[in-house]
């Protein structure tokens, strides 16, 4: 059963946010089309997708083999000749497949040749739904570390359709990564009118004094939730919403530190090399002197993530995790 397309000015769910999303933009502009495994008869492994193959028929919605490279490379190619693919991974694990050619090709091709590429290849990541080392897994720092990608995180239903439209908008390729476990339990309602969040810039989703919490995706419900909790022992935690990954929020970032003079970075990401270590470089780089303590990392451990739901529930960080590392910084 094919799902009303979500109103703007109802609650709605992240998943709705996305559906949203795609329908306006593919009704806004008639070059925007959507391929990927199962994005039309299907609906999406997820219903993403569901129902745009109704309204705008096979020539804009395209089921694809499962091939992953041939998703990325075909996208590719027709964004070069003037349209603006939406790619779907039905899982971001497997972007690995399409690797080559968006960080060798897409996002080279403006510095190399003065055009670009103007693709989205947007999927779910993330874990707590117990789906094993092969759809767990959270791949953005390989993409932020490529110069001439956008990559963007949203941890909200209304942040999930305004930046899914931004980065359909833009120019240049745009690596949108969706939390899965987020997909029906974000809800909130729908910003009326447009809606759109611009890339690179952050959100301060809770004020505070004591500690900086910098998360995005999964983290920032994390976050509120040990911040709640935390504010029973006095403990006053400010939560920014990276929300865009690369280009990160500099000046949010910074003002935010500069008030709390301590900081903890927080990501369901493996820990080296992590986006906590970017952001713990540009700290010491940039806010130094405001520092009254380390800056800490709260991250997934450097394993796979496991499929057995304890030892997953034991892999990813949660509000216990943070609390602890929250306590252990204001008495630094």
């Amino acid at each position: 059963m094919i799902h009303p397309v979500p109103v703007p000015g109802h609650e709605g769910t992240y998943v709705d946010g996305l559906r949203l999303a795609l329908f306006e933009e593919m009704e806004r502009d008639p070059n925007v089309i959507v391929l990927g495994e199962d994005v039309g008869v299907y609906g999406g492994a997820f219903r993403v997708t569901e129902g745009l193959l109704t309204r705008f028929g096979p020539s804009r919605v395209l089921d694809t083999p499962l091939a992953e490279e041939a998703i990325v490379g075909a996208a590719v190619g027709a964004a070069i000749r003037g349209l603006r693919p939406v790619a779907e991974m039905q899982f971001m694990d497997f972007i690995s497949r399409g690797f080559d050619i968006l960080t060798n090709f897409a996002a080279r091709n403006r510095y190399r040749t003065g055009i670009g590429v103007p693709i989205v290849v947007r999927g779910p990541s993330g874990g707590g739904v117990h789906g094993g080392p092969f759809h767990s897994q959270n791949p953005e720092m390989y993409f932020v570390h490529t110069p001439g990608l956008k990559v963007v995180a949203p941890a909200t239903a209304a942040d999930a359709r305004g930046l899914l439209k931004a980065a359909i908008r833009d120019d240049d390729p745009v690596i949108f990564f969706e939390h899965k476990f987020l997909y029906r339990r974000a809800k909130e309602v729908l910003p009326e009118g447009d809606g759109l969040v611009p890339i690179g810039k952050a959100a301060v989703r809770r004020e505070g004094t004591d500690v900086t919490v910098l998360t995005y995706g999964s983290g920032v419900w994390i976050a509120l939730s040990a911040a709640e909790r935390l504010a029973k022992e006095g403990i006053d935690i400010e939560v920014v919403d990276l929300r865009t990954l690369r280009p990160l929020d500099e000046e949010t970032i910074l003002a935010s530190v500069r008030r709390t003079s301590k900081c903890i970075c927080l990501h369901e990401d493996t820990r080296t090399g992590g986006l906590g270590a970017e952001l713990s470089a540009l700290l010491a780089e940039k806010a130094f002197e405001f520092l009254d303590g380390p800056v800490l990392r709260v991250t997934a451990p450097d394993t796979s993530v496991p499929f057995a739901p304890s030892l997953e529930e034991a892999f990813l960080p949660n509000a216990n995790t943070l609390i602890r590392a929250v306590r252990k910084l204001t008495a630094y």
